[in-house]
């Protein structure tokens, strides 16, 4: 082997959208845009649940943590992509890199798993409402989302001592908009097997299994509702399920179909493309999706703006 691929890499060089040389201006307004939307939607639907009594419910208590978590998770993302983009310096070093792997990792598991806390609330309020006081008390209510805060930390820890303890040399360029898994292991040196049957292993564990779990409730919710006589709160049942649902199928989905793909398959601007949904688009629609379709959190805030 030769002196030059034996060069031990000391930092990535994030290519981002360089292929797009003459938008870095529009795609740094675009992204301004979208980040501040998400942290003014996020953040004030937050606020709402807090100051609202009521709202101080457990569906609405799973959506405040929701929405905090999405101003997190874009924040670990949205603000490097934007001064890369500003300074065209695209310089990350491999401790910052494996620090914004570990906590987009550890924040991407805590998602999927609100998700499905939130799936198993719907399912206990639509199938088991008479049970639903007792089974979604505030101490349970709360040990779920701690769990979904904290189950991922010491797998992520794994997974990202794993990664950064192989070597990577050659090209240090890594052609994705953030430090994710399958585009650094592209760039290690060695055989990467052990690296990527780990990376099935935690999505199966954090993804897919949180999203049989939704779907499982959800097909259990849907036969209820449509055992409910016509009229009964079907429309108000569906509208909340549908919701849901599109969250799911924007984040879980995109996010399962980028880390489950065979690493033959993986394309650099397909990976981009999917990463922008489970990092950007989906938390940019959140607070649409559950606010303006909900008739309590509308209220609420005509509430906050009448004061």
């Amino acid at each position: 082997m030769g002196e030059r691929n034996l060069t031990i890499v000391k930092e990535f060089v994030i290519q981002g959208f360089y292929e797009l040389p003459n938008l870095q201006g529009l795609l740094f307004g675009i992204f301004t845009v979208i980040y501040m939307s998400i942290l003014m939607g996020n953040g004030l639907m937050a606020i709402i649940i807090k100051t609202d009594p009521a709202l101080h419910t457990p569906m609405y208590f799973f959506l405040g943590n929701f929405s905090f978590l999405e101003i997190c998770y874009t924040s670990v993302i949205l603000p490097r992509m934007l001064m890369n983009l500003w300074t065209q310096n695209r310089n990350i070093s491999m401790v910052a890199c494996a620090a914004q792997l570990y906590v987009l990792l550890i924040l991407a598991a805590t998602e999927c798993l609100l998700l499905a806390v939130m799936a198993y609330d719907c399912y206990v309020a639509i199938c088991r409402p008479l049970y639903y006081p007792v089974i979604m008390n505030q101490k349970v209510c709360v040990q779920l989302v701690v769990g979904s805060w904290v189950c991922g930390i010491p797998v992520q820890i794994g997974q990202t001592y794993q990664i950064f303890s192989m070597p990577f040399c050659g090209s240090n360029k890594l052609n994705h908009i953030f430090c994710d898994v399958p585009p650094l292991l592209k760039l290690a040196c060695g055989d990467t097997s052990i690296n990527e049957l780990f990376a099935y292993a935690v999505a199966v564990l954090f993804g897919t299994i949180p999203f049989f779990l939704i779907i499982w409730s959800y097909v259990n919710i849907i036969a209820t509702i449509l055992n409910l006589p016509v009229g009964m709160g079907r429309s108000k049942a569906f509208s909340t399920c549908s919701s849901h649902l599109i969250v799911v199928a924007l984040f879980v989905g995109s996010a399962l179909t980028t880390y489950l793909r065979p690493k033959s398959t993986h394309s650099p601007v397909i990976d981009k493309v999917l990463s922008l949904f489970y990092t950007i688009v989906t938390q940019m629609f959140n607070p649409l999706i559950y606010g303006l379709r909900n008739k309590d959190v509308i209220a609420a805030l005509k509430k906050i703006l009448s004061k």
